[in-house]
């Protein structure tokens, strides 16, 4: 990790308007790209997860490099925390270590929302677009090319208990 050396402090800040926050819009879902990797030095990335009502959402799997942190800003998400499935509230937080078993997913009949924050800044946008693209192109894959696509992404199927 690399810290600030100088003396009299710089200016660095990198402000985001709206407008400039990169959306992937899916049918049950929208993922806002607050903070990329890319523009936060890889040292973090911050999404905000929008979802529909019973939208559903990933199944328990883990991730190699990087944590995964979720805040619930609105709305109920159920969470998996490796052992079992909590009913998460606005202000409820969820820390995932590397290696750690998760899944999260709206089972309500209310909209959801939460912040998703990954550390270090692994490039999870990569993975969601390409997500979208075999979504909106209807293109099938086999099992051993899902296992190739979450291995890419650092991602780790596991069942769920």
């Amino acid at each position: 990790m690399s810290y600030y050396t100088g003396s009299t402090g710089e200016i660095s800040a990198l402000w985001r308007p709206v407008a400039d926050v990169e959306t992937i819009d899916r049918p049950q879902s929208q993922a806002r790209l607050v903070a990329p990797g890319s523009t936060t030095q890889g040292q973090f990335g911050l999404f905000e997860w929008n979802m529909k009502p019973r939208a559903g959402g990933p199944s328990a799997h883990y991730h190699k490099t990087f944590s995964e942190s979720f805040y619930v800003i609105s709305g109920t998400v159920r969470l998996f925390n490796g052992d079992k499935w909590v009913e998460a509230r606005s202000g409820d937080f969820l820390y995932v270590p590397e290696g750690g078993i998760h899944a999260f997913r709206n089972d309500s009949d209310e909209d959801a929302s939460m912040l998703i924050l990954f550390a270090p800044g692994a490039p999870r946008e990569e993975y969601f677009r390409e997500l979208a693209e075999i979504g909106d192109s209807g293109r099938q894959l086999s099992a051993e090319e899902w296992t190739e696509l979450y291995a890419r992404h650092d991602q780790y199927q596991v069942p769920e208990a």
